[in-house]
């Protein structure tokens, strides 16, 4: 679903932030926090670049553009995003604000071979030669869990990126199964980051937030959150504003935000820009309107639990 394209009766107050904004926004006074162990400072709102092949090639560099002029530091893509363009997005806008920014993608490779061989494709397309964070990216089945720690497995790519330099930190993605996440956390301790959805609805369905967090937090890794708005649906019901207040509140460092317009950019540097962390009582209220929309109708990219056979995902993994 395209963010914020859609208007119904409902969605109607959640949009309100984009009808009456200002021309632009203006640039500077992103909060910061630091990036867990990784020690980085980074913007509360970072850029993704996941939903560029919505864009045309130019309106994604001017996004891109636009981001670093807003203040913001945190540049997220993947291999994968757009077949590589967009990466190739950043690096026909990033290069010459290379030490001023964080950037980071991602292999859905499981070997060490085809990891290694998307580092290096990666490095091309976006212009350096290194990146700030490297991602296993995806990870949805114990099976690719498995296949990851196997020998000649991608961690081993990953582990060697690190020591070579070619990335400084090293973390891992998904957004199925916070079980396939918490098996990730027991193969391995080493990791720099994570990324994970956080959003009003999640703790009402397979909880990433109560069940992936705190592990995170415990163990002082550069927490990325995604997935705020539910891809758009939670706006039916939920104010912008508050679907991304209330995952600045959780004690995560960085929401990365895909844009398809500048406007939509604009939105959000504002919002983080005028952030206050939200109370106990607002967090409890934004919980139980989101459990309104619990599930795989809103959480699509969660595992269907309602479809799903009896034993096929979780084997007793715990972290």
């Amino acid at each position: 679903m395209r963010r914020r394209t859609f208007l119904t009766n409902s969605a109607a107050a959640g949009l309100a932030v984009c009808m009456d904004r200002p021309a632009t926004a203006k640039p500077g006074d992103i909060p910061k926090r630091v990036f867990g162990k990784t020690g980085e400072r980074l913007t509360i709102i970072g850029q993704a670049g996941g939903r560029f092949p919505l864009c045309t090639f130019d309106d994604a560099k001017a996004i891109t553009l636009r981001a670093y002029e807003l203040g913001v530091n945190y540049f997220d893509t993947a291999r994968i995003y757009w077949s590589g363009k967009s990466e190739e997005v950043y690096g026909a806008v990033l290069p010459p604000f290379r030490k001023q920014i964080f950037l980071t993608t991602k292999s859905p490779q499981r070997s060490r071979q085809g990891a290694a061989a998307d580092l290096d494709k990666s490095l091309r397309a976006l212009k350096t030669d290194y990146v700030d964070l490297w991602q296993i990216h995806q990870v949805n089945e114990m099976d690719e869990v498995h296949q990851i720690f196997a020998p000649g497995g991608a961690i081993e790519a990953f582990e060697a990126a690190k020591k070579s330099g070619k990335c400084r930190f090293i973390g891992f993605t998904g957004h199925h199964d916070p079980d396939v996440h918490l098996a990730m956390l027991k193969n391995y301790g080493k990791y720099d980051t994570i990324l994970m959805p956080l959003n009003p609805a999640d703790p009402s369905y397979l909880s990433f937030e109560k069940n992936v967090l705190p592990i995170a937090v415990q163990r002082g890794m550069g927490i990325q959150a995604m997935k705020s708005t539910g891809n758009s649906k939670l706006l039916q019901g939920i104010h912008l504003r508050d679907c991304i207040s209330y995952v600045l509140s959780l004690p995560v460092h960085c929401l990365a935000l895909g844009c398809t317009t500048i406007g939509q950019l604009e939105d959000d540097v504002r919002i983080a820009q005028q952030f206050k962390p939200l109370s106990e009582a607002q967090m409890a209220e934004l919980r139980k309107t989101g459990a309104e929309y619990k599930g795989p109708q809103t959480e699509d990219w969660k595992r269907n639990m309602q479809t799903a056979s009896a034993g096929t995902h979780r084997d007793g993994d715990s972290a």
